[in-house]
Formats: structure tokens, C-alpha cells, sequence
């Protein structure tokens, strides 16, 4: 039982000193660096051949658009003035991007930017939805997401559709 109280301890002084704001264009070259980090976790060939939709849509100048596009609520966690995570839903139902930097995986930042896009949300949706990367999947079940199909291949990369009951998915 102390150990799930210094888990909770240490998740809530986390999040404590955790910045979560609007993505401005400004952050467009720090995040664009680190979705870059994963991109192989997506990409079919090491080289990213035939991906090269998906790998223009992570330069500075693709996550400047996506930023600024009308239909993404796009934010950006830091701590301490630097960079630990980013996360866009799109069309207020597609969690287009959840990605937290490598020092900070595993005490609860990716949870903690899933909470805060929910607040995006289109009114009325009754289900989210995302293209996990394969190796992300049990990260979105936690999250109250189920596979809808088996893994897809298209365009050089790789991901499982997933979808979540807005009122299943993990608050």
C-alpha cells in the first residue's frame, strides 16, 4: 500500500510543476524534434521510404500548420521551460498526437496530456478515436481504448485504429 501512496505522491508533485498551454507556431521546431525522436516506431523502412506524407507532416513547417489549423486543439507540456510532451485531437474526437519526450515516459505525462486534450472535445461525440503506433497500443487501452481493426500498413507506416467511449475512456 506505500508503494501505490508514493507512486500517487510523486505523480501529484509532478504535476504540480507541469506547464500544459496552447502549442504556439514558436513551438513548432522543438516539437517537430521531438515527434522526429519516434518516428521510426511508425515508419515501415528505417529510411522512411514511401512515408514521406507522414514524415513532412512532423518538419517545423508541417507541425506550424497543424498548429494553426482550425480543427486541432494542439498543446504542449513543459517543465521547467523545456519540452516534455505534445498532443493535438483533432476535429474535437481524433487524438492525432501523444507523444512525450523519453526522460519523461512512465510517471503518468502521457495521462496527464490525454486529461488535458479531453477539454478540446467536440460537444455530442460519443466515441474518440487514434492510429496508434503498435507499440503504443497498451498505453491507449489504459486509456479505455480498444483496437478496431488489425494493424494497417499504408503510405510507409504502421498503426492499429483504436476507439475510445467517451464515457470508457479513462479520466
Amino acid at each position: 500500500m506505500s508503494s501505490n501512496k508514493s507512486e500517487i505522491s510523486a505523480i501529484l508533485k509532478y504535476q504540480s510543476i507541469i506547464n500544459i498551454r496552447r502549442a504556439k507556431v514558436e513551438d513548432a521546431e522543438e516539437i517537430s524534434a521531438l515527434l522526429n525522436t519516434f518516428a521510426d516506431r511508425f515508419t515501415l523502412d528505417f529510411d522512411g521510404i514511401s512515408a514521406e506524407h507522414f514524415l513532412d507532416s512532423i518538419t517545423p513547417l508541417g507541425i506550424a500548420s497543424i498548429v494553426t489549423a482550425l480543427n486541432f486543439y494542439y498543446l504542449v507540456a513543459e517543465i521547467d521551460g523545456h519540452l516534455a510532451g505534445a498532443v493535438a485531437l483533432r476535429d474535437g474526437r481524433h487524438l492525432f498526437h501523444l507523444f512525450v519526450a523519453p526522460e519523461y515516459q512512465r510517471r503518468g505525462m502521457a495521462r496527464t496530456l490525454w486529461l488535458a486534450v479531453k477539454q478540446g472535445a467536440s460537444d455530442g461525440i460519443e466515441a474518440f478515436t487514434v492510429n496508434s503506433s503498435v507499440n503504443a497500443v497498451p498505453v491507449y487501452e489504459r486509456f479505455g481504448f480498444r483496437a478496431t481493426g488489425l494493424r494497417i500498413e499504408m503510405n510507409g507506416i504502421a498503426f492499429v485504429p483504436m476507439k475510445a467511449d467517451v464515457t470508457a475512456s479513462s479520466l
